[in-house]
């Protein structure tokens, strides 16, 4: 089984999540793409997140009808801070017979050498980056000193391009907090859901 793990707050999931999660599925032959919101990001352990059962009810309202989409509560079931490494140590141990890929943008792969234990996440899975249409190809020599040239050969395999949507989270909460329309920015059934459960009128 080829396996794909998304990772992060998703507070809320809108329609970039989405459709990055889609061109990986597709573009890297993946049979299935877990959602896996964390319970605290390491690099926004200052910042308070909606809780986790209303992130989960949200991706699963997102994602229901996808028949290769999934939303695991791993991350949250485990609390603390949500390392990358543990979930792919775990989800490894469960069932070695998988293959692992971690979805992430381009920005996030500049960074992935300040990670926790960073060699032992590319051992245990591929990074899939996700690039933009008409940017300079990405960058996968900032793994160079923890990751063998045979192995980043295969990395440089795995970058898909999506299309450039703009959407984010934050500003998503900020629209909301401004009572402004977030319409075709989250699925209706999300937006409805924030509407219903009051989520994000207070400035974040």
């Amino acid at each position: 089984m080829r396996l794909g793990l998304f990772g992060g707050s998703f507070d809320p999931v809108h329609y970039g999540h989405l459709l990055l999660a889609e061109c990986c599925r597709e573009q890297c032959g993946l049979d299935e793409v877990w959602f896996l919101p964390a319970a605290t990001p390491p690099h926004k352990q200052t910042h308070a997140l909606s809780p986790a059962n209303q992130r989960i009810e949200m991706l699963e309202l997102a994602t229901g009808g996808h028949p290769s989409f999934r939303v695991s509560r791993m991350e949250i079931d485990r609390g603390g801070v949500s390392y990358t490494v543990d979930t792919l140590a775990a989800l490894a141990a469960e069932d070695p017979a998988r293959q692992l890929f971690f979805l992430l943008g381009a920005d996030s792969l500049e960074d992935l050498p300040t990670w926790r234990e960073p060699a032992r996440i590319c051992e245990l899975a591929v990074p899939v980056v996700v690039g933009r249409p008409g940017v300079p190809p990405v960058d996968f020599g900032v793994l160079a000193d923890f990751v063998p040239e045979a192995r980043l050969t295969d990395f440089r395999r795995y970058r898909v391009e999506m299309p450039q949507t703009g959407l984010s989270s934050s500003d998503i909460r900020r629209r909301v907090a401004d009572g402004l329309s977030i319409r075709y920015r989250t699925p209706r059934a999300v937006e409805t859901y924030i509407q219903t459960h009051g989520l994000y009128r207070e400035p974040s």
